[in-house]
């Protein structure tokens, strides 16, 4: 009887007792699993039915939701009892009476009846995005790519902002690209060690200036001699370590940058360039007070503020302004790398439309963060603690995946009018064209695994998808961005047809999109409203795929759930198919052999995503310059060295952005790989 109390108690909760997994069976969920999400979620599952009971009368004494979420056009249907009146305090300070729509944004609705008073979040928010580019019809393609691998012979030793303004410039320019799609540039520590993985942030509400380029920041140009020689010798070692194929070591970077921007730090600043700071700082107001007092804070106690002084850990306490004041200067140095951060940004969408991109770029959006990180100390109260979000086993990742990140508070976050998710989306948006939104069912449900648990061992729970898509399209319509989901793995059916009834594009990969009995899709079988691509960063580059390189890996990696043989006859199955339905296609020469005529085989898969109705097209730089080694491995941490990897060519040889803008020979590869879709797609202007 307990457990059956406890399964409701999760239904009502909306955490779910069982799912469908991977090979589409039933697959029932632990009582110790609910115990512990439940726990999660505020309960007190030591008596399921007091819990239930109290649960159930707290609802009935409410008059409103956490928070109401309508769409743009209407007016906010209520259930309410007979005789409550309601009214809108509008987000600019008016009220509106709520039988009228509001204009789109965040306001408060008001609710009284008899002697109960209520207030909550009201959001209102498109129903749904516009195609981009804006010509109904129209396709378009762009690279895609981990811009830390991206080095150029002025970087200090990996891919920056202005690498990134010139790939953005040159794909344009050059080769008729219509965006350019990277990796996520999200905060990261202000200390080494830096974490590596771009999914693994300290935060998503600001970004890393490690991507910064030092010598564009304006006070360069103002430093003595002296001064400027300094820099560059912090900066040589990395240039040199960067034309090479070794791995990109963040922490040599990053304690570069940080001393070269400390000097800078110092120069005073001409009145134009104050003036501009001070308006940033407005504009950003205490959130930005915030997370620099966090990144202060970290740099003497540690990246995790779980181990930090007690009265630290809470971002709200009164000695923390104590403390921020008594760090001011350190705290201020990090207001300014973010503005920094905010003007390199701009500079390099600004440089990818000048160059004829009509979307520029495209930033990715990590599920979450770190679990001591500066979002997760910010806003610790529309957190869940004591779980991560991770995935449940797959045909790829058949252990399952513990991201270490902890969840957004399906509760909480709607009390809170979803403003910590709204801030990061307009921080992630308000220098692109666009943003790739990692896991994008993340905005439907979670699997929550509990702390010191298997990723097997956890479950999915639902988050208000009307309150969470909604609020991602508010920002998205504030910054004029467009929105790509990333819908691989286990997706309910219902979530793609929702989020395309939205505007927002899904993901279609080629290894993936199989009919009937495991056989390749034709292209004409694809869904339009996507971003199509051969592969994504957790799966071998195509010259890998070919030949089986990645079973082999995982099999040392021991990754592999079933014998290493069984695995690489599933893998050269999928080639042959391919490489059939290619030929088939007439894409592909029926005598060429796909081990020893790899850059045959890439052109002739960019090909056959030319021939679907895919809305965008994006063509990883990695194949284009047939490079083999994986950006990430899933399932390890140091085993493998994931995101350190640079681009490199066929040989295993460094690629650096400057040859592949000035040499004719690597210049003719990167177009005969890329001519079907620059041909076939034009440059969707």
């Amino acid at each position: 009887m307990r457990d059956a109390e406890l399964a409701q108690l999760a239904e009502e909760h909306g955490v779910a007792t069982s799912y469908a997994d991977w090979r589409g069976e039933r697959a029932p969920v632990s009582v110790d699993t609910l115990r512990h999400v439940l726990t999660a979620l505020g309960l007190d599952v030591t008596d399921p039915r007091a819990a239930l009971e109290e649960h159930r009368s707290r609802r009935a004494d409410r008059l409103l939701p956490p928070a109401v979420v309508i769409r743009a056009g209407r007016a906010p249907s209520l259930a309410l009892p007979e005789g409550a009146r309601t009214w809108i305090e509008l987000g600019d300070g008016s009220w509106a009476d709520s039988g009228t729509p509001p204009p789109l944004g965040i306001h408060v609705l008001h609710a009284e009846h008899a002697d109960v008073r209520q207030h909550v979040p009201l959001l209102v928010v498109p129903d749904r995005l516009p195609q981009r580019p804006a010509s109904p019809g129209r396709r378009a393609w762009g690279l895609m790519a981990q811009l830390y691998s991206v080095r150029s012979r002025a970087s200090w030793g990996m891919g920056d902002l202005r690498d990134l303004a010139d790939l953005a410039d040159w794909s344009a320019r050059d080769l008729g690209a219509s965006f350019t799609l990277i990796n996520p540039v999200h905060a990261t520590e202000p200390l080494p060690p830096v974490e590596p993985s771009p999914y693994l942030p300290v935060g998503r509400r600001y970004s890393s200036p490690l991507y910064l380029r030092v010598e564009d920041v304006p006070e360069y140009a103002l430093l003595e001699p002296e001064q400027r020689e300094e820099v560059q010798r912090l900066a040589r070692p990395l240039r040199e370590r960067g034309r090479t194929a070794d791995l990109i070591d963040r922490d040599a970077v990053w304690a570069a940058k940080r001393a070269a921007l400390h000097i800078l730090y110092q120069v005073p600043r001409p009145p134009e360039r104050e003036a501009a700071y001070q308006a940033f700082q407005e504009r950003e107001g205490a959130s930005l007070v915030e997370y620099a007092t966090w990144c202060a804070f970290a740099e003497e106690h540690g990246s995790d503020y779980r181990g930090w002084p007690e009265a630290l850990r809470d971002a709200t306490h009164p000695r923390v302004g104590a403390e921020a004041m008594r760090n001011w200067t350190r705290v201020d140095f990090h207001r300014w790398t973010q503005w920094l951060l905010d003007e390199q940004l701009a500079a390099a969408q600004g440089a990818a439309r000048a160059a004829g991109m009509p979307i520029g770029i495209v930033h990715d959006l990590a599920v979450g963060v770190q679990g001591g990180g500066a979002d997760a100390w910010m806003y610790a109260g529309a957190l869940a603690s004591g779980v991560s979000v991770g995935a449940p086993p797959d045909a790829f990742n058949q252990q399952g995946q513990d991201w270490a990140q902890p969840p957004w508070h399906p509760i909480r976050l709607a009390e809170r009018g979803y403003g910590p998710f709204v801030a990061q989306m307009r921080q992630a948006m308000r220098h692109a064209g666009g943003i790739r939104v990692d896991h994008v069912m993340g905005l439907f449900r979670l699997w929550w695994v509990p702390e010191g648990a298997s990723p097997a061992e956890g479950t999915y729970v639902r988050y208000d998808h009307e309150g969470m898509v909604g609020a991602l399209l508010l920002a998205a319509h504030e910054c004029d961005a467009l929105v790509v989901g990333e819908d691989l793995g286990t997706v309910e059916p219902w979530v793609r047809e929702h989020l395309a009834e939205r505007g927002v594009l899904g993901t279609s990969v080629l290894w993936f999109e199989r009919g009937e009995g495991g056989r390749p899709r034709r292209p004409e079988e694809w869904r339009t409203d996507c971003l199509a691509t051969v592969a994504t960063h957790d799966l071998p580059p195509v010259a890998s795929y070919l030949s089986a390189e990645h079973v082999e890996l995982r099999d040392r990696l021991g990754l592999l759930t079933r014998a290493v043989e069984e695995e690489r006859a599933d893998a050269e199955a999928q080639v042959a198919a391919w490489r059939g339905m290619l030929v088939d296609l007439g894409l592909l020469d029926p005598d060429t052999d796909p081990l020893s005529d790899q850059a045959a085989v890439i052109t002739a898969l960019h090909a056959y995503l030319a021939m679907t109705p895919a809305r965008l097209v994006g063509v990883a730089l990695t194949d284009v310059v047939g490079d083999r080694r994986m950006q990430n491995q899933p399932g390890t941490k140091d085993e493998y060295p994931n995101w350190r990897v640079p681009l490199t060519g066929t040989e295993g040889e460094p690629v650096l952005l400057d040859d592949l803008m000035a040499d004719p020979r690597l210049g003719e590869t990167v177009r005969r790989a890329l001519r079907p879709v620059s041909e076939g797609l034009g440059t969707g202007r």
